[in-house]
């Protein structure tokens, strides 16, 4: 299910998917990458080191501490943030080649990242990924197994918070499967898309 706030339709544009902790929208990320191939997605540059199977250039832009603070100071990023001692960003050159060009840019971040490309590109449409109820959220995130009670109590808040900035956002898309929610992120960037998937 879909609910649109916004008024008028956008022209080619910058379309931001971000929502609470343990919503799925790595998941709806990926599978919109699997299923609609021709969807355009940014690709965020991190100073983690990279995981087992991850490319350079497809899955991250790989740097180090160095280099990701020159990016800073020079405005390479539409937004970043820093998490567990690594960072992550969004490359402001490419978004901005593709949007020049008339063509859509499809971003997933977290809500201060959202924030960011808000007060940086406000015609950006921001869509906010929620979950089907608040017993699923909690299920999601308890359901993970590997943190203790502390930790899952921490993120409960925190989910509440994010949940609160609902209002922010142009759009809403209740994550009911990853691929309706796929499928509706891509109706939103393109409305012929869903008819010619992959599935």
């Amino acid at each position: 299910m879909t609910v649109d706030r916004a008024a008028a339709p956008h022209p080619a544009f910058l379309t931001v998917l971000s929502g609470p902790s343990g919503v799925g929208k790595g998941s709806v990320y990926a599978r919109v990458r699997q299923r609609y191939p021709d969807v355009w997605l940014s690709v965020s540059v991190t100073t983690r080191p990279p995981r087992p199977g991850e490319v350079d250039g497809r899955h991250y832009h790989f740097a180090d501490r160095a280099e990701f603070d020159r990016m800073v100071a020079a405005g390479e990023l539409l937004e970043w943030a820093e998490y567990a001692g690594n960072c992550y960003g969004t490359p402001r050159g490419p978004v901005e080649q593709r949007l020049a060009a008339g063509l859509p840019a499809l971003l997933e971040i977290d809500l201060q990242g959202a924030r960011q490309v808000r007060a940086a590109m406000p015609q950006a449409r921001l869509v906010f990924l929620a979950p089907p109820s608040w017993d699923e959220l909690v299920r999601r995130l308890v359901g993970r197994g590997t943190e203790d009670e502390q930790t899952i109590q921490r993120r409960l808040r925190l989910a509440r918070e994010e949940l609160a900035a609902e209002p922010e956002f142009d759009v809403t898309i209740v994550n009911h499967s990853i691929d309706q929610a796929a499928d509706e992120l891509v109706a939103l960037l393109d409305p012929t898309a869903s008819a010619t998937h992959r599935g």
